[in-house]
C-alpha cells in the first residue's frame, strides 16, 4: 500500500550527516536554546516516550541539556486553543530553533514567526497545510519529520477487513482542528470502495463529540473505528477504548498506545525513531544549516500490534499472517 522506495528515496535524501563530536558552540562555551511545543500532557507517557527519543538524539550529537543546550518545553495536554497562547510564549523567548510538535501546534508556532528555524514532527501533510514549497526543497523556516503518507489509511483499512470480515462501514474518528482530517479522509474515500467499506465521516473535538460518534456507529451491526494520529484522541484514548469494547466495534489505531490501554491492534511509526531524527535536524540548523535547504525526513521504521485479548472479546480470530507480522502481541 505503501510507496516504500520514495520514503527510502526522501530519508536518504534528508538523513542526518555525520558531524564532528563537538559543535561550533559548544567549543564556544554558549549555550544553545531551544523551543519545543508538545500536544501532549506532560506526564503522558507518549509525551515522556517521545521526548526520550528526542533527548537522545541530540545526545547522540553531543548536546546534552543543562550543559550545552536549554530546552523550553511547553505542553498543548491535548488541548488545540493552548497552541496559539504557548506558541507566543516560546517565540518570545527567542531560541535558536523551535520543536513543533502536531499540525496544531506547528501552525501556531508558523503564525508567530517566519524567521525562527522550525522542525516539525508527527505533521502527514507538511505542504497541505501550507507549512513547506515541497519535500525535497521546503523553502521558509520550517522542515521535518513525515508522520504519515495518505495511503497509510489503505493499510488501516485492510487491516480492519481482515480481522472482520463482515465489516461493511468505518468511522475516521479525528479532531480537525489539531490533526491533518481531511488529508486521512480522502485517502480514505479513494481507498474504502475496493474493500467494500462504506466510509462515515466523524470529526469530533470533545468527549461529547467522542461519545456521540461511537454511540452512532454502533447503533448498526457490523462497523468499525479507524483512529488516525490526533492529540484529542490520545488524550481520550481510555474512553475511545472502553467505548469500542463495550459497543464491540474492531478499531485500528495510528499509535500503539491506544492498544497498550485495551485496544485492537495499531500500525503505525515508531515515535521514538521519529524524534530522534527530529533532533538530527535540531543539530543540523544549530551547526548552522537553513531548514529551507533540508529536505523532509520519511519514517523508516513502522511498527503492528495486536491485542489478542480484546480479539477474542470482540469474538475475532486474528489471521496468522497478522500474527506473524505483528511486532508485538499482546495476549
Amino acid at each position: 500500500m505503501l510507496d516504500v522506495r520514495r520514503r527510502q528515496f526522501i530519508t536518504l535524501l534528508g538523513g542526518a550527516v555525520a558531524w564532528p563530536a563537538v559543535a561550533h558552540g559548544q567549543q564556544a562555551g554558549a549555550t544553545r536554546r531551544i523551543g519545543a511545543l508538545i500536544a501532549f500532557a506532560k506526564d503522558d507517557p507518549e509525551t515522556e516516550e517521545r521526548l526520550a527519543g528526542f533527548r537522545q538524539g541530540l545526545a547522540k550529537r553531543a548536546w546534552v541539556e543543562g550543559r550545552d543546550i536549554h530546552i523550553d518545553y511547553r505542553f498543548a495536554a491535548g488541548r488545540g486553543d493552548q497552541f496559539p497562547v504557548l506558541a507566543k510564549e516560546l517565540v518570545a523567548l527567542q531560541p535558536d530553533v523551535i520543536l513543533g510538535h502536531t499540525p496544531g501546534g506547528t501552525v501556531a508556532l508558523q503564525r508567530e514567526t517566519r524567521t525562527i528555524p522550525i522542525v516539525f514532527v508527527n505533521v502527514s501533510d507538511p505542504i497541505g497545510m501550507g507549512f513547506i514549497a515541497s519535500l525535497p526543497r521546503p523553502g521558509g523556516n520550517i522542515t521535518g519529520v513525515l508522520h504519515y503518507e495518505g495511503t497509510i489509511v489503505g493499510k488501516w483499512l485492510a487491516m480492519l477487513k481482515e480481522i472482520a470480515p463482515r465489516l461493511t462501514r468505518a468511522a475516521l474518528l479525528a479532531n480537525p482542528k489539531v490533526t491533518s482530517y481531511q488529508y486521512f479522509l480522502r485517502s480514505a474515500e479513494a481507498t474504502a470502495p475496493a474493500l467494500g467499506i462504506d466510509l462515515t465521516d466523524s470529526p469530533v473535538q470533545t468527549v461529547a463529540d467522542i461519545e456521540r460518534a461511537i454511540e452512532a456507529l454502533a447503533r448498526s451491526p457490523d462497523n468499525g473505528l479507524i483512529l488516525p494520529p490526533d492529540a484529542t484522541t490520545v488524550g481520550h484514548r481510555d474512553l475511545i477504548v472502553a467505548l469500542a469494547a463495550r459497543h464491540r466495534l474492531p478499531a485500528v489505531y495510528a499509535l500503539k498506545t491506544f492498544v497498550a490501554a485495551g485496544g485492537l491492534m495499531s500500525y503505525g511509526t515508531d515515535q521514538n525513531d521519529l524524534f530522534r531524527l527530529a533532533a538530527s535536524y535540531v543539530d543540523r540548523i544549530l551547526r548552522g544549516d537553513k531548514p529551507g535547504d533540508l529536505p523532509v525526513q520519511a519514517p523508516t521504521r513502522f511498527e503492528t500490534t495486536v491485542n489478542l485479548k480484546t480479539a477474542k472479546a470482540l469474538g475475532l480470530d486474528v489471521p496468522p499472517h497478522l500474527l506473524v507480522a505483528a511486532d508485538e502481541v499482546i495476549e
